[in-house]
């Protein structure tokens, strides 16, 4: 490591590098404000939490081991609990003491054999999603682990009653307001590369699935619902299966941007889950999406976080070692398409500040919507240095403006996460988990949504670092 290097160490590298310690349930004391008296049910987050093991660090943020943290708020105040998923590779490897998987940007120490033998790990890392009994740690290669909804202890592997060992459940399920269904996806790589679409019951029960043939092996790792349509942006990255599949390379190491294939795109019905349009439009990158609708012309609206290109990767992977350099800016899109034939009509940039991990209310998803909420980079000039989430944003799509909340100096939130007023579906909370740099400790923030700008109108302290987590998501009581 350079001199150079040694001197830009970011401030909020140990809520990512320090190794995460469990903590069982325990009453929160508030810092400041209160707890909005309507606002009860369980907040869940889920992220890399362990980076290292004997001596060894993991070569990309996605490749440490996933713990979830609940926070339970109800009429005698608020109680939090955090605990590692207990994966079989996690047991095998805090049995052993070393780092003994193929990740996603990782390679294990040792001969090629001993890897070629080795599956990838569930790192059970990326995101979660509440059924009525029981708590989903998602990720992207395999199947989810089931835990407890209130002791987050591991119950196990969850096949949702239809998953075969080749086929994934991937990061960020979606449900309908309405219908409660809830719909997902994942790919299956071999001789050729299938788009697996499943739909679900409110229980998380798959009910129908398709399989939709794709060029090469692409990346993909959200959707977004419009409607009856579920509409995929397929962009220009390709992975080289046969390095991957002699364990010569890790999945990162293998993906290639690949823009003269353009960003390609599918819309699906979501009832039958038939495949309506296949199109092409120009090529970028994107990890997210806010949310989309039908309009009454029949073209559909969506937003989502685009990237010129994959150094966001690159990027991730310097967050692991807790110096960063490569610019990788995201910027807030909106695109309205034909569903029909899957032709852009016209796409534009409704957010130029370097920002991610949109979020709206749940009870718009599909539908006409007013508000997305983002993670933003306090500084642009800050770009490849510092990590976005120091201020947030809400882009407000009927004055075309937006309002901007800082969260101050050496303060990190999580993803903004939307939690309804239960007697009014317009309003509601935005939560996050905060990481203190100033005092190496995290917190957890309450703002109201309708005036984000005014700040947090209620932080709780937690008694242990959180790492900065990847998604969360809100269960009302």
């Amino acid at each position: 490591m350079t001199t150079t290097e040694q001197l830009v160490k970011k401030s909020w590298a140990e809520a990512i590098k320090e190794t995460a310690v469990e903590f069982g349930l325990t009453s929160l004391p508030i810092i400041s404000g209160a707890i909005p008296s309507k606002l009860r049910g369980s907040f869940y987050c889920n992220g890399s939490a362990r980076l290292e093991r004997g001596g060894e660090t993991v070569k990309h943020w996605f490749d440490g081991d996933g713990a979830v943290l609940r926070i339970h708020l109800n009429s005698a105040g608020a109680t939090g609990i955090y605990r590692y998923v207990k994966t079989a590779e996690y047991l095998e490897e805090e049995q052993s003491g070393k780092l003994s998987f193929m990740g996603y940007g990782t390679m294990p120490s040792g001969s090629i054999w001993r890897r070629f033998f080795k599956p990838i790990k569930n790192v059970a890392n990326t995101s979660v999603l509440a059924l009525p009994d029981k708590l989903l740690a998602l990720w992207e290669g395999g199947h989810p682990y089931a835990l407890d909804l209130e002791t987050l202890n591991t119950i196990g592997l969850d096949n949702l009653e239809w998953l075969t060992n080749n086929l994934s459940y991937s990061a960020h399920p979606k449900q309908d307001p309405l219908t409660k269904e809830i719909y997902n996806f994942g790919l299956s790589y071999g001789k050729k590369t299938f788009l697996n679409v499943y739909r679900c019951d409110f229980k998380g029960k798959i009910i129908a699935k398709t399989a939709i043939p794709l060029e090469g092996a692409p990346l993909v790792h959200d959707f977004v619902v419009a409607g009856q349509y579920l509409v995929f942006l397929i962009p220009p990255i390709r992975l080289q299966i046969f390095p991957l599949l002699m364990r010569l390379k890790s999945l990162s190491d293998n993906l290639s941007w690949q823009p003269k294939r353009g960003t390609q795109i599918l819309v699906v019905d979501r009832e039958n889950l038939n495949l309506l349009s296949r199109g092409v439009t120009e090529p970028w990158y994107q990890w997210h999406f806010g949310n989309g609708y039908v309009d009454l012309d029949g073209s559909v609206l969506f937003d989502f976080v685009q990237y010129s290109d994959f150094k966001i990767n690159q990027y991730l992977k310097e967050a692991a070692t807790g110096y960063t350099k490569t610019p990788a800016k995201g910027t807030l899109h909106q695109i309205r398409l034909n569903p029909k034939t899957s032709k852009v009509k016209e796409i534009a940039c409704v957010f130029d500040r370097c920002c991610d991990f949109p979020s709206v209310n749940p009870n718009k998803i599909g539908q006409p919507w007013r508000h997305t909420y983002l993670s933003v980079l306090s500084k642009e000039e800050d770009i490849g240095q510092e990590i976005i989430g120091g201020t947030f944003a809400c882009v407000d799509y009927k004055t075309n403006t937006y309002k901007l909340a800082s969260l101050g100096e050496g303060n990190y939130g999580t993803g903004p996460i939307y939690a309804p007023d239960p007697n009014n579906a317009d309003q509601g909370w935005i939560l996050t988990v905060v990481y203190n740099s100033n005092s190496n400790q995290s917190e957890f923030w309450i703002f109201d949504a309708q005036d984000l700008s005014a700040g947090a109108i209620c932080r709780l302290a937690l008694p242990k670092v959180i790492p900065i987590a990847f998604h969360s998501t809100w269960n009302a009581a």
